[in-house]
């Protein structure tokens, strides 16, 4: 957003305050979803009758190619046009159709209480989660997947329809509102059980920061990427990538071990600060990637429906 006025416009249209999540700036996204694009970029492996196709041929739905008849082929799915035309048996075949799962892990933990701009980096998460629920809906697939903070967490099987849809964001809603009485769970224990939920096939989104990644969360990544397809989103403030421009005054920095001042006009501090930040981005983008992730950057200061539209058209 490039104002104070187009940020408050957007806010009211979604009726949403930024710092909240509630149901119907959730339930508005369920009119775009053509931003999302969900097909499968790895083989489907499960045994469920569903509504992609499968790279393994075999008697399904949908018609794959012709090829020579060979012993124990079925008698029934000889093309007899194409052995009429050619002088040689031929016989058809079919990918099978299936059902993959889609999971989306949510992370509403302290660090992502926080915006400068336009949104929490948390009711982003919520956004981008509804976005992703309600493209799964309408393309047939069962929806799961686990949100969590640092204070509760919910754990969801995969659901169709659109109660699987609804469950979700009302997890999203009660969570970030604190009204789950569960315990809370860091970014790498819901990986871990992440692992246990996940299908071979399936399509998994998770949404964080990515502030608490250590070794352990990447070798959950790992795991689950082998034979999973693996979409990890990071969810950044405009404040943690760079210092505003017209930044005035001063400010204290705390490392938790000491308090510095720091001179917010020094163009200098401006410029070393970008470079570390672009530096640890860069860092966590190609750690993720090295897991088997595809890795999109989600900043908390622009509506999320104009960002996928830009990932989409490949700007």
């Amino acid at each position: 957003m490039n104002s104070a006025f187009s940020a408050s416009q957007w806010l009211k249209q979604l009726h949403a305050d930024g710092s909240s999540v509630g149901l119907p700036e959730l339930l508005w996204y369920q009119r775009h979803t053509k931003v999302l694009n969900l097909k499968p970029t790895i083989s489907i492996q499960s045994k469920l009758a569903g509504t992609y196709l499968a790279r393994s041929k075999g008697r399904g739905m949908e018609f794959d190619e012709v090829r020579h008849y060979q012993p124990g082929d079925d008698v029934r799915t000889i093309d007899w046009r194409v052995t009429a035309r050619s002088g040689k048996v031929h016989t058809k075949l079919f990918r099978e159709e299936k059902e993959r799962p889609v999971f989306i892990v949510t992370d509403l933990t302290d660090s992502m209480r926080f915006g400068s701009n336009l949104l929490f980096k948390s009711v982003q998460a919520a956004h981008l989660a509804a976005v992703i629920a309600w493209h799964v809906k309408q393309h047939g697939d069962k929806l799961g997947g686990l949100v969590f903070s640092n204070q509760q967490h919910r754990e969801l099987k995969p659901q169709g329809r659109s109660h699987g849809v609804l469950r979700y964001l009302q997890a999203l809603q009660q969570c970030h509102q604190g009204a789950i009485k569960t315990n809370g769970l860091t970014l790498s224990q819901a990986l871990g059980q992440q692992r246990r939920l996940s299908r071979p096939g399936s399509l998994v989104y998770i949404l964080s920061d990515f502030g608490q990644v250590d070794e352990q969360t990447l070798r959950h990544i790992r795991a689950i990427s082998q034979h999973n397809e693996v979409t990890c989103c990071q969810i950044s403030d405009p404040l943690e990538r760079a210092l505003p421009s017209t930044a005035r005054g001063t400010a204290a920095v705390s490392n938790l071990q000491q308090v510095v001042t720091a001179e917010l006009a020094d163009s200098s501090l401006r410029q070393r600060y970008l470079q570390q930040q672009q530096q640890q981005q860069s860092r966590l983008k190609t750690a993720l990637q090295q897991v088997g992730c595809r890795y999109l950057d989600i900043s908390a200061g622009e509506p999320i429906i104009s960002q996928l539209e830009q990932i989409h058209h490949g700007r």
